[in-house]
């Protein structure tokens, strides 16, 4: 690692503009994490446009912060109110809500907080010395092995959403066609644009985004009754255990950081499964499994860890390949484009202050969320009594905003509309969303790529496999298809 750069980039990061800004990310990502029903991917989806105003490093450790917070935020509902504030944190109200009830929310809360920092400052090491690594095997990649690489991350993507592989294939496919509205870079024709100029130049990231998992929220909840909290609010402190009391749990805790990290790195599986994993290795090998679910701070530990450690891991493919490796690093991916930053090995080679800038940063939010954290504690138990119309209206005022500032373009406010009730939808149809997202990210990259291939290959898309890289990834992509179907008929015949 270059020294010289590393230290520019902590001169980046010390710029109080930057902290200032941090801090109030963290702040906004703790208090959209902790608002059941919104989320890590609502949260970043929101805020994105009001990047554009701030510089590359700013916006940087903007949403890095937002999305290391907002993980952690859906961990105090779960523990408070028993209703988890993101899927990811599903695991940490089983043991967390029982030890609130018990009268020990602060000390809960200690551990959640401690042990989410500790996961997220794990994967922050490992993609500090991992992705630089990775994006020097890049450097052999030409267009068809970029064509092969994204043909098995969108087949992976797809295949882990909501277990059903055609609905995650279909969602990909949605996003694909999405990205093809506007000029053709390689022909210069106009594809779906339907005579309409604004089109021409293709659709924005940013609304969709906005449509597809803020609005599209709104429209969801609004058609369901509100139940409102369920449940008295547990009152909330701050206490961390003794070091005494951390010595048992050390294994879990590093145990954790590992699934969640090495989870994350994989494109689409995600904190939900890395949470669930870890808590149910923990359970497995733990001397007290008994006492699981029922206030055992070893299983807020190995759930939190996990979830927070996937935040490094995710970060891994997208630096390096430019391969988001869940929703919320493809809203970040998104954001680095829109401010000019192309992730991959020129990224590394050419801007390696930029590089450092986001390691750095990722370690300033891990610790800016500890010290937030602790600090608002008693804050969160009024945040989740405020009227569910106010912040649902709040969100429609944001979404809508921050569509129209990304371009100042009408046709943007009906893109953010039309995904809105497109995801509405999709929701009910119990269709994912994001390889939606990766799908459209992923989409001009792929076209390109694959034409690419087919100019060079003349027309011959058997050559493709003269590559071993791009056999490689065929072969393990062919592999993740059909493992699950073998599994499911091999379950049948028994």
């Amino acid at each position: 690692m270059d020294f010289t750069s590393l230290v520019a980039a902590i001169g980046m990061q010390a710029d109080p503009t930057t902290l200032a800004i941090m801090v109030l990310a963290t702040f906004l990502g703790m208090i959209v994490g902790a608002l059941p029903g919104l989320g890590t991917v609502t949260a970043l989806a929101i805020v994105l446009p009001f990047t554009f105003v701030l510089s590359p490093t700013q916006a940087i450790g903007m949403l890095t912060a937002i999305y290391v917070s907002s993980v952690y935020g859906g961990s105090v509902p779960a523990i408070l109110i028993n209703v988890p504030g993101t899927p990811q944190s599903a695991a940490t109200a089983l043991d967390g809500y029982p030890m609130a009830q018990s009268g020990r929310a602060a000390e809960a809360l200690g551990w959640v907080t401690v042990a989410s920092a500790i996961g997220g400052i794990f994967s922050m090491i490992v993609l500090m010395f991992l992705a630089p690594q990775l994006a020097q095997v890049a450097v052999q990649f030409g267009s068809i092995e970029t064509f092969a690489l994204i043909v098995f991350s969108l087949t992976t993507i797809a295949w882990v959403s909501a277990g059903n592989p055609l609905k995650g294939l279909l969602a990909g496919l949605i996003g694909i066609v999405m990205s093809t509205v506007g000029i053709d870079a390689l022909s210069g024709v106009e594809r779906f644009t339907f005579g309409n100029f604004e089109l021409s130049a293709g659709l924005h990231v940013v609304p969709i985004l906005i449509g597809l998992f803020a609005l599209s929220e709104v429209f969801a909840s609004a058609a369901q009754p509100v139940s409102g909290v369920t449940g008295k609010v547990v009152s909330a402190g701050f206490k961390v255990a003794p070091l005494q009391e951390w010595k048992p749990v050390r294994k879990t805790l590093l145990r954790s950081s590992v699934i969640g990290t090495f989870l994350g790195i994989l494109p689409g599986v995600g904190a939900t499964a890395a949470s669930l994993i870890g808590y149910a290795q923990a359970r497995s090998s733990s001397d007290s499994a008994q006492s699981f679910g029922k206030g055992n701070p070893e299983g807020i530990v190995a759930s939190e860890a996990a979830n927070n450690a996937v935040t490094g891991g995710a970060l891994v493919p997208t630096l390096a390949l430019g391969i988001p490796g869940d929703a919320a690093t493809a809203v970040m991916l998104g954001a680095l484009v829109v401010h000019g930053i192309t992730p991959g090995v020129n990224l590394f080679q050419g801007s390696p202050d930029l590089v450092n800038f986001v390691f750095v940063a990722l370690l300033v939010a891990n610790v800016m969320m500890l010290i937030v954290g602790a600090l608002a504690a008693q804050m969160f138990s009024r945040v989740l009594k405020l009227p569910h119309a106010l912040i649902m209206g709040g969100v429609v005022a944001l979404s809508l905003a921050g569509s129209y500032v990304t371009r100042f373009s009408m046709v943007d406010l009906w893109v953010t509309v039309i995904a809105g009730i497109l995801g509405l939808f999709l929701r009910f149809a119990n269709v994912p969303l994001a390889p939606i997202v990766i799908g459209f990210i992923l989409g001009q990259p792929f076209e390109e790529s694959l034409r690419k291939g087919l100019i060079i290959t003349d027309m011959q898309p058997l050559r493709f496999f003269n590559s071993p890289i791009a056999v490689l990834f065929f072969a393990i992509t062919a592999a993740v298809v059909a493992w699950p179907l073998l599994a499911k008929a091999r379950a049948a015949r028994h």
